[in-house]
This record gives structure tokens, sequence and C-alpha cells, in this order.
């Protein structure tokens, strides 16, 4: 598209308004999500999709511009990668791991209002209950049905480890299932290339026909292997709870010498002990799920930052909100804030509640950052994004105003 400097009039776009297919929005400040800041930015919107983003860059004649006030500030959509938001389902306590978070869905969807306003664009949906209960959802957090609320499904692979044999046999016996299986299906290979072999070399025409082994069928799929057999190929990561150092230690002790993608969910206590480990997580490049809280160290009252810790010592930090509840979410952008306050670098926050959630659900090649060919998820704030007091002006999700009333 060649860009010409003629700016046209303002545009005005509300939530009930049609929907807009080609606009820029002009912002004195962009946080991309990725760690960059554009100061004098356009964003270039079309169908959905950011076409181009960049400083002091040229519009075309005849394009609507949304004109921001000085202080407004344009960030990604927000992602939250670890939710069970308006889910009901009750779990189960053993091995499941075949099973989808996304067989939940309603049929009717659009169940994410709320969630809209506050700027939360994307979900991870993990299933319920303990053990290893199944396969993660990505979802848009608007649609009205499963297919056009799913981004992509199994995301990651639930599992709940401890410092306990059972915790630790359920990840050895789920790899050992996938080699018993592979064993199975090799053996069956086998006799069936024998089969085709002598087949082959019979010239008997009569002997031939009841020689014919026909097509080859693997043998039936093992349903608890197959998300193990997956993990192995690479098409399937896990995210893998755990809450003391002795956890960690006992995970690596299970896994072994098994190779595949793993991230941590790391859930904190007052008194949590994972700090023991932090190094370690961190030298391992492991992304990192938590809340944005302060903890105190064991026995003591002095404040320990944990997502600083883990980010200083390396681990890529995603952030996510205290809850499940509405209120929850509405509180996700401060409690980032008073760790930020605490020490948590700025734009390390910033990606942890967007691009490394996209990352962890692997969808960040569609939305998590403000960037070109990605959905147009963003928010515009009416001040600094950590600031207490800053509100949502507006959410746009995959170009269409979702929320708020613009008139610049």
């Amino acid at each position: 598209m060649i860009l010409t400097p003629l700016l046209l009039a303002p545009l005005a776009l509300s939530a009930t308004a049609p929907r807009v297919d080609l606009f820029a929005i002009r912002a004195p400040r962009v946080e991309v999500g990725n760690g960059e800041t554009l100061h004098h930015a356009v964003i270039l919107i079309e169908g959905g999709k950011i076409v181009t983003i960049g400083e002091d860059l040229p519009i075309e004649r005849g394009i609507p511009v949304l004109e921001l006030d000085e202080e407004q500030v344009v960030i990604p959509g927000l992602v939250d990668a670890y939710s069970r938001y308006g889910m009901s389902s009750r779990g189960y306590s053993d091995s499941r791991p075949y099973l989808l978070a996304s067989a939940e869905l309603p049929e009717k969807g659009n169940g994410f209002k709320q969630l809209r306003e506050i700027g939360v664009t994307t979900l991870g949906i993990y299933p319920p209950g303990s053990g290893i209960p199944g396969q993660a959802v990505a979802v848009r957090t608007q649609g009205m049905s499963p297919e056009e609320l799913i981004l992509r499904d199994s995301c990651y692979l639930k599992i709940i480890a401890g410092a306990n044999r059972s915790a630790k046999a359920r990840i050895s016996d789920g790899f050992k299932k996938a080699d018993s299986w592979e064993e199975k299906e090799k053996k069956n290979r086998e006799k069936w290339e024998k089969a085709k072999e002598k087949f082959d070399k019979e010239k008997d025409a009569e002997k031939k026909k009841k020689l014919d082994p026909g097509p080859y069928k693997p043998i039936e799929p093992d349903r608890n292997a197959e998300a193990f057999r997956q993990l192995r190929a690479g098409t399937l990561k896990a995210l893998i709870s755990i809450s003391t150092a002795a956890d960690y230690l006992h995970l690596l002790d299970a896994i072994g010498d098994e190779e595949f993608q793993w991230d941590l969910r790391v859930g904190l206590t007052r008194n949590t002990d994972v700090f023991h480990v932090i190094d370690r997580i961190g030298e391992a490049g492991k992304r990192v799920i938590m809340e944005p809280e302060l903890t105190l160290h064991p026995g003591t009252r002095r404040q320990r930052n944990l997502p600083a810790e883990f980010a200083r010592a390396g681990a890529k930090l995603v952030l996510v909100p205290r809850g499940d509840s509405t209120q929850a979410f509405k509180d996700w952008r401060r409690n980032v804030g008073e760790i930020v306050a605490a020490g948590l670098d700025f734009q390390t926050a910033l990606s942890a509640m967007t691009l490394e959630g996209a990352r962890l659900l692997g969808v960040d090649d569609q939305v998590g950052s403000l960037e070109s060919g990605k959905a147009a998820n963003l928010i515009i704030l009416d001040g600094e994004p950590f600031e207490a007091t800053t509100k949502v002006v507006a959410v746009i999700l995959d170009g269409d105003l979702v929320y708020g009333e613009v008139d610049l």
C-alpha cells in the first residue's frame, strides 16, 4: 500500500456501530509488548489485522483516523494463559491426558463480555482436576460458538507435580505407556511387512490372492499414551505445576532423560520456598506462570518479589490474575503494578501479561503484541498502564471495538 501524509477527519466509533474494516490509530505512545516503545505511532488496521505499525508513518488519503490524546497509551490485549473463567466442570484426580478443555466450551459462546471490558482478549483455559487432567485450549474472548472462540486446541498438557511417589509415577508411567504402544506398533508393522514381502515374491496368481495382506493398518492408538508420544514428537508441550522447591527436584527426577518441551506453573504461598531453585529454573530458560504477588521469606517479615527474582534469573515470566473471578481480572493490572513498584522491570511485566502468555499457548504468531500481520487486539488506556488510577478507554478485538466509545 502506498502511503501519503494526508490525514482525513477523525473517526467516531462505538461498540454498537457497524464495523469499520479499514482505519488507522495515531497515538503519542504505543507499548508493543515485545519490549519496544513507539512514540508518535501509527497503527493501520484492515480486516481485523494490523497491516503496519511504526513511528511517524504517513496515512493514505481516505483512511479514517483515530487521533488519541497526549496522555493516552496503547498496549496489546491482555492474555491470561492459565484460566478457568466461566467454567464449572469438576475434574478427576488421576491421569487422563486425552481430555480436552475445549469440550467444555459452551455451544453458544460470547460469555466473556466483562473480560473484554477489562481488556482481556485471549484466554488459555485449562482442564479441571489434579494428577494429569488433560489439555488446555486458547480462545478469543468473543465468539458465538466454540469454532469462533478457539484460536488453538491442545495448547499444553497440564500436569500436577509433587514431592511424592504417585505424582512422579504418573509422568514416568505415561512415557512407559508410549514405549509400550510404540513397541506393539513396531511388531505389528514388521508382521505386515513380512506378509507383504511374501505376497510380492509369490508368482502363482491363486496363491498370491490368498496371501494379499491389504493396506497397512496401525494398531488402535492408546489414548493414555498418545499425549506422551506427542510430547516426545514436539507437537505438544506440558505445563507442569509445582509449589515447592522439593516439587521441582522430584519433577526433574521423574523426567529423567526424557526430552520434551515443558513450562512451569508456580503456585505462590506466603511462605513458599521455591526461591531455593530459582537459579536452576532460570538457567534452564523455562517459562514460569505465576500470580503477581509479594511473599515473605519463611520465618521472617522480609518481603520477596519472586516474579522479579525469576525474571532476573533468566526465566521467561508469565503473570496471571490472582483467581478466576471478574474482580481478580479487574485488579490484574494494579496487582502487576505493585510488583513493578517493588522492582520488576516495566517491559518484562507488560510482556508477562501479553506476549509471553501468547508464546506459552503457542498463539504468538496471532496475538500477544502489536506487530504487522497479527490480530488487531489492543487496549487504549488513559494513563500509565500500571498506575492504579488508570482506566480503560476502549478495547479493540480483531479490529472490532468491543468496549468503549471513541470520538477523538
